[in-house]
């Protein structure tokens, strides 16, 4: 039986790949490495149990002699490397286990996985790939005129979150210039879909909108990103892997820039419409909070060497994928109300306080 790996894989991307991954026919097995920290959860995968298909393990990508043992055991031939600490607001209250896990955890995944791949020969040493899953926000912030960032976008990372992926890009690039490791990078824009931790700023606002609370956002809510189904960016990784150039690097970006301010009145009318309020629209609950620090104003990704090359362009546009969005979160509440752990809604409350 053939295996991939995939790390982080009971995270919000993570998972929703190995989800998509096991419906394609004839895919191959997937071995799941996760620590499982607050924002793992394995009821996310709960579709998967007694399926001989999907092995998990809960293991910390820093633990060199757990990942040799699993790529050992189940050889797999691609390792797909999503495990990362990915909360801004969190990197700067916490920057510490942003490098453990971004940098010490990649630079150990890339060890083990150099002596692995050095274990291999002929047609199987050849065929084996490290795909490394990054973000947009390595480049740092662009003005409201600027082109959008392209593949040879110089790095200009702005919070320790950033930093630290940054960090784990060009350790991943190094080791394919300097040891010849079969490895593609692909950088992407803001996530958003089923299963998203309401922590960010999609499921916050569904969450917070459905129990009645303030609907924070911050500065003046004319912060812009790009957003990104992640139905889109996970058939985006499945090219990649199978077609992508060794040492290259891909942008995947979904061509849809909004304000934080529109995102959030997007939803709000999306609620009104399929669960409205006895009176008056959810975009009454909308509070500014004081901004975070050094809050990037502007990412947006051309993706079109990903096009040109590959052939890969979004199937959803920003409306269907927040309609089917905010659709899963009504009818799957009983998932939400599972993640906010107590120790969430203290983090919420303390975060969005002013």
């Amino acid at each position: 039986m053939s295996h991939i790996l995939v790390t982080g894989g009971a995270g919000f991307i993570g998972a929703n790949f190995i989800l998509n991954w096991l419906a394609q026919a004839g895919a191959d097995s997937v071995v799941n490495v996760d620590k499982l920290t607050y924002a793992g959860n394995l009821k996310t995968l709960a579709s998967l149990e007694g399926d001989e298909r999907h092995v998990f393990s809960q293991s910390d990508i820093c633990d060199r002699a757990s990942l040799d043992s699993l790529l050992n055991e189940y050889k797999p031939r691609a390792i797909v490397h999503f495990a990362a600490e990915s909360h801004v607001d969190r990197s700067i209250h916490g920057p510490g286990e942003f490098i453990q896990t971004n940098i010490v955890g990649t630079f150990t995944l890339l060890e083990a996985a150099r002596a692995y791949w050095g274990s291999l020969d002929g047609a199987t040493k050849a065929a084996f790939r490290f795909l490394h899953v990054s973000t947009d926000e390595v480049f740092g912030s662009l003005g409201p005129t600027d082109p959008q960032f392209s593949e040879l976008t110089a790095y200009a990372p702005n919070s320790p979150y950033s930093a630290s992926k940054a960090a784990s890009d060009h350790l991943v690039r190094a080791y394919h210039h300097t040891y010849g490791m079969p490895v593609v990078t692909t950088n992407c824009s803001n996530n958003y879909g089923p299963f998203h931790f309401p922590e960010k700023l999609i499921p916050l606002i569904i969450t917070n909108a459905l129990t009645g609370k303030a609907l924070p956002v911050y500065g003046d809510g004319q912060n812009v990103r790009d957003w990104l189904y992640v139905g889109d960016h996970c058939s985006a990784i499945r090219e990649v892997l199978a077609r992508g150039r060794l040492g290259e690097t891909y942008n995947v970006g979904g061509w849809n820039e909004k304000t934080n301010l529109d995102v959030v009145h997007t939803v709000c009318d999306l609620l009104d419409e399929l669960k409205p309020k006895a009176q008056g629209s959810y975009r009454d609950q909308i509070t500014f909070v004081k901004d975070r620090p050094g809050h990037d104003r502007r990412y947006a990704i051309d993706a079109r060497k990903l096009e040109r090359e590959l052939g890969w362009t979004p199937a959803e546009t920003f409306e269907t994928g927040l309609r089917k969005t905010v659709q899963w979160y009504l009818k799957n509440q009983d998932w939400v109300e599972d993640v906010m752990s107590g120790e969430y809604r203290n983090w919420v409350a303390k975060q969005y306080a002013a």
